[in-house]
């Protein structure tokens, strides 16, 4: 008895890891940035003192952010700065000077072809 028990329970957490396993998708930074899903969509933000990038991936493929465009809102302690994201190449991004250091708190509003893409928060580390 108790050798079919275990046998049943070793089927099913067989067949649960497998229908797992082709159903979860690599949600690790690819550009040394912070990771935030929403909507079956990855949003790596990299942030660094003079450039901001964001960039895009559906089911771990990068999206066409041609026609895309973020709006990001920092709060660095009492700091706000408002960053406009245009399309450069394969991601969204910003240059100029930001303070991004650890504790900021990034708002993201993304726009793909005129139509909101989803609002994501992130906490830089």
């Amino acid at each position: 008895m108790k050798t079919k028990l275990y046998a049943a329970a070793a089927i099913a957490l067989a067949l649960g890891s497998a229908a797992h396993a082709g159903g979860a998708h690599d949600h690790s930074p690819k550009h040394g940035g912070v990771v935030t899903e929403a909507k079956d969509m990855d949003y790596e933000l990299v942030a660094k003192p003079a450039a901001i990038q964001l960039h895009l991936r559906d089911h771990g493929k990068p999206v066409d952010v041609s026609k895309a465009s973020a709006k990001l809102t920092m709060l660095s302690g009492t700091e706000k700065q408002e960053v406009e994201l245009k399309p450069a190449g394969n991601k969204l991004e910003a240059t100029g000077s930001f303070k991004v250091g650890p504790g900021t708190k990034v708002v993201a509003i993304v726009t793909i072809a005129g139509k909101p893409s989803g609002t994501v928060r992130f906490a830089l580390k």
